[in-house]
């Protein structure tokens, strides 16, 4: 018996790609996109490229800061979930808290969705959270790209990047005048926040569980549900600090923890004293640590241990004033030093 031959002509749904499903994403995102836009935002979604006005936007001598990142193997969890709500706001996230360490404003975002086959519903879903971290960062959701792409994803897979720009008026970049004697002000993580998965995965796996088992550092809730807690946002905090001119610097501790990202603000002969008792470590970490058998070290390098910010200011009771009336929680955990040693621990951290 022979194959018969293939009588139909190829088209571009036959190779697997299926545009009007492209086109029904654009217009079921449509709506959550309009909502976030702010002053200097220019046209809608559709077009060859996305306009932004910086005068109307209110500035007079802006310097342009641009940040691009990922969600990482996080996405892993959510695919093999199906829980696509929040990883938007992962992605917002990872962007917006690195352009607000330089004092910028989070002008706009941009986003790229690739995947095997679409899903317009869970696109969808991703792209909604997408939205919600943009205006919940006073950033317009300006455009993105979905690329479907047979073959280059196994089913349901997916992955996504995000590329955002920010503004700040040239004499408030941020960091500036960081000195020896400036106190270190730690900000709480949401948790895992979006670096580290791939080791969290790993400890999951060593640990038996499940992902829909009930998480054991979070009562009510499956290890899913606690694991994929989206990252916090930390736009609004720090540039209503930055304002009040209370900042010198700050440093988003994403991966590589403390020791990988506090010394990357600091000039040249200035180091940090870190007080490792000045803060609980969140129970999801003593978990990973305990679980997985990983070393104190181990875990201060991939994952934020519970610290999600870290502000320096030479002025930490007017900075903790300030974060209690914005409901939000802050503590003293160290100081900027005169030190070739860019990072030191002067009590350890437990995870027991």
């Amino acid at each position: 018996m022979t194959d018969q031959p293939d009588t139909q002509g190829a088209s571009y749904a036959r190779a697997g790609v299926d545009i009007a499903a492209g086109d029904a994403l654009v217009d079921a995102i449509k709506p959550a996109a309009k909502a976030t836009d702010r002053p200097g935002t220019m046209g809608g979604l559709g077009g060859f490229g996305a306009l932004f006005d910086l005068k109307a936007a209110g500035f007079t001598d802006p310097v342009l800061v641009s940040c691009t990142d990922g969600v990482g193997t996080k996405l892993m969890v959510a695919i093999e979930t199906g829980k696509h709500d929040d990883v938007g706001i992962d992605l917002v996230a990872m962007c917006v808290n690195d352009l607000v360490v330089q004092g910028a404003t989070p002008l706009f975002f941009l986003d790229y969705l690739a995947t095997g086959k679409l899903s317009v519903r869970d696109a969808a879903t991703v792209v909604k959270g997408i939205a919600r971290g943009c205006a919940e960062s006073g950033c317009a959701l300006v455009g993105g790209e979905t690329a479907e792409m047979p073959g280059m994803y196994g089913p349901g897979h997916y992955d996504l990047a995000g590329f955002s720009v920010g503004a700040a008026e040239r004499n408030r970049l941020l960091p500036a005048g960081i000195r020896a004697g400036d106190t270190l002000i730690g900000l709480p993580s949401s948790g895992v926040h979006s670096n580290g998965f791939s080791l969290v995965r790993d400890v999951v796996r060593r640990s038996g569980l499940g992902w829909n088992d009930p998480a054991p550092f979070a009562e009510g809730r499956t290890l899913a549900e606690a694991l994929l807690t989206p990252t916090k946002l930390y736009v609004r905090t720090v540039l209503n600090l930055h304002a009040k001119g209370l900042l010198h610097g700050c440093a988003h501790i994403t991966g590589g923890g403390l020791p990988g990202n506090l010394p990357r603000v600091l000039p040249e002969g200035l180091g940090v004293w870190i007080d490792g008792s000045a803060w609980v470590i969140p129970s999801v970490f003593r978990w990973l640590a305990q679980a997985g058998g990983v070393a104190d070290d181990e875990m201060l390098k991939v994952f934020n241990c519970g610290i999600g910010m870290v502000l320096v200011t030479p002025d930490p009771e007017a900075v903790l004033a300030e974060l209690d009336t914005q409901g939000e929680t802050g503590f003293i955990m160290g100081k900027v030093v005169q030190s070739e040693d860019r990072y030191a621990l002067t009590a350890p951290v437990s995870f027991a």
